[in-house]
C-alpha cells in the first residue's frame, strides 16, 4: 500500500518550537552578527525542509492507480488534501524567500540591529506557519486514516467476491486460501475486509471479500460506500457472485438475483467478467448459475476457482529477452 510509509505530520506549534529552540542553541554557540545569522539560517532551514518533506512524502494523486485514488477519496477528501499540500509547499518556499531577504540585512550592520531584523524574520516565519496550521492538521489526519489501510495491490490479478451476507463468501475465501487471509478494517465499513492470496501456475492471485459494500442494493449504500465500490471496480479482474438458492442465508432468491444483476451491470461496464455461483448446492440447485458448489462438502469449489482464474485471464509481464 502506497500510504504505509507516510511519516508523522508535525503540527504548527511543535514545528515552530523545534525550529526556534534549535535556532537559539545555534545562536548561543556563536556571538555578534554570526549568532544572528546562524539563528536565521537554522530556523529557516528547519521550517522550510520539514514543510517540504510533509509534501514530498505523499504520492502524486494525479498519477496514482485509480484504485488508490478512489479508496483515498472515499476516506478523505482528496481535493481538499491536495489543496492543503499545495499551500504547505507554497509556505515552504516563502520561508526560503524570507531567509534570502533577511540574510543581507544581518551582514553589514551592528549586532543589535541584526537582532531586530532576525526577530522580525522569526515573526514573519511564525505567521506563515500558523497560516497553514489547519492544513497541517488535515494532512496529519489524512495520513493517520490512510496509513493503516490493508495491503491490497492493484497490480496483482484480483478476484472480488460479492453476494448477500451468509451465502458463504467468507467460507469460500477461507477454503481457497487455506484460511490464510487478512481481516482488515476500512473506515467506510464496520465489517472486516477479507484479503486472501493463492498461487496458480506461479502467479499470485488476490481475492477480496468486501462485506458491507457489495452485499446489499445500491440504494442502501451511503455516498462513501458508493465511492468505495467504485474503487473496487478499478481493482477487480473478475467477480464471483455467490448465491444461496436454499434460502438458508435469510434472503429471498429474487432479491439475491436482483443484487447480482446490479453488480454485474456495474462491473461489465468495465469489461470485468462476473461469474454466478450457487453455494450450498447440497441443499438446493434450483437456480440458473454458471457453477454450483458446496463449500461445506467441498464439492465444486475447485471448479469455481478454475473458472475464476480463467475469467481473469492474466498474462504476466515478461521482459522481451525472456520471451524468446
Amino acid at each position: 500500500m502506497i500510504f504505509e510509509s507516510l511519516p508523522t505530520t508535525p503540527r504548527s506549534e511543535e514545528l515552530l518550537d523545534k525550529a526556534f529552540s534549535r535556532a537559539a542553541r545555534s545562536g548561543r554557540a556563536k556571538s555578534g552578527l554570526e549568532a544572528q545569522q546562524s539563528m536565521l539560517q537554522t530556523a529557516a532551514s528547519i521550517l522550510s525542509d520539514n514543510l517540504e518533506n510533509v509534501v514530498t512524502e505523499w504520492p502524486d494523486f494525479g498519477t496514482v492507480d485509480p484504485f488508490y485514488y478512489e479508496i483515498a477519496d472515499a476516506i478523505v477528501d482528496v481535493d481538499e488534501l491536495r489543496q492543503s499540500l499545495s499551500r504547505v509547499t507554497w509556505t515552504s518556499r516563502q520561508i526560503g524567500e524570507l531567509r534570502r531577504e533577511y540574510q543581507p540585512k544581518l551582514r553589514k550592520t551592528d549586532p543589535e540591529t541584526a537582532r531586530k531584523h532576525r526577530k522580525q524574520a522569526f515573526a514573519r516565519m511564525a505567521d506563515l506557519v500558523e497560516d497553514v496550521a489547519d492544513d497541517l492538521e488535515r494532512i496529519g489526519e489524512a495520513r493517520d486514516a490512510l496509513k493503516t489501510l490493508p495491503d491490497i495491490r492493484p497490480d496483482e490479478p484480483t478476484i472480488v467476491v460479492a453476494g448477500y451476507p451468509n451465502v458463504g463468501k467468507s467460507s469460500f475465501v477461507n477454503e481457497i486460501t487455506r484460511a490464510k487471509n487478512e481481516i482488515a478494517r476500512y473506515p467506510f465499513t464496520t465489517k472486516g475486509v477479507h484479503v486472501g492470496h493463492f498461487d496458480r501456475d506461479r502467479i499470485r492471485y488476490q481475492i477480496v471479500d468486501t462485506p458491507g459494500l457489495l452485499d446489499r442494493p445500491e440504494e442502501e449504500r451511503n455516498d462513501i460506500e458508493r465511492q468505495a465500490v467504485s474503487a473496487i471496480e478499478h481493482l477487480a479482474d473478475a467477480v464471483v457472485f455467490v448465491l444461496d438458492a436454499s434460502g438458508a442465508c435469510g434472503y429471498p432468491l429474487d432479491a439475491q438475483l436482483e443484487l447480482r444483476d446490479s453488480v454485474a451491470e456495474r462491473f461489465r461496464e468495465r469489461d470485468v467478467p462476473v461469474l454466478t455461483v450457487n453455494n450450498k448446492s447440497d441443499r438446493s440447485r434450483d437456480v440458473e448459475a454458471d457453477l454450483h458448489m458446496s463449500v461445506e462438502t467441498g464439492d465444486g469449489v475447485d471448479a469455481v476457482l478454475d473458472a475464476a482464474v480463467e475469467a481473469v485471464d492474466w498474462t504476466p509481464d515478461i521482459p522481451p529477452s525472456r520471451q524468446e
